[in-house]
């Protein structure tokens, strides 16, 4: 299977764009911010990032945030706010609560990938 591409002719390449999502994050203070390269791991996409929120109005806050600044293909998980994904295509946002990133435990599942600074 192979995955749509995001970047845009004169745009921010994905790992631009990973890096500049996870500073984004940072600006609205959201927590233990990581983000994953998986290139040559996933087919799905190139860079996860990973973030949590202190409840369901902080997580809404940091993506209304990150939609002022990118639009992504798709959006799940609003509503409650429990786990935010914003799929950009080339990458995944992961917004969660505390407890249902522990849950959930996308860190050990994703752990041998690559970490990249940002």
């Amino acid at each position: 299977m192979l995955k749509k591409s995001s970047k845009k002719k004169g745009g921010a390449s994905p790992r631009q764009l990973a890096k500049a999502l996870a500073r984004f994050i940072e600006e609205k203070k959201g927590e233990d911010i990581i983000v994953f390269d998986l290139r040559g791991i996933s087919p799905i996409t190139d860079y996860f990032v990973i973030a949590s929120g202190l409840s369901d109005i902080h997580i809404k806050t940091i993506a209304n945030y990150l939609l002022e600044h990118h639009q992504p293909d798709h959006i799940e998980g609003m509503e409650a706010a429990t786990w935010v994904l914003l799929d950009f295509i080339d990458v995944i946002v992961h917004l969660f609560q505390k407890e249902t990133r522990e849950f959930y435990g996308l860190e050990r599942l994703w752990g041998d990938a690559p970490r990249v600074n940002f």
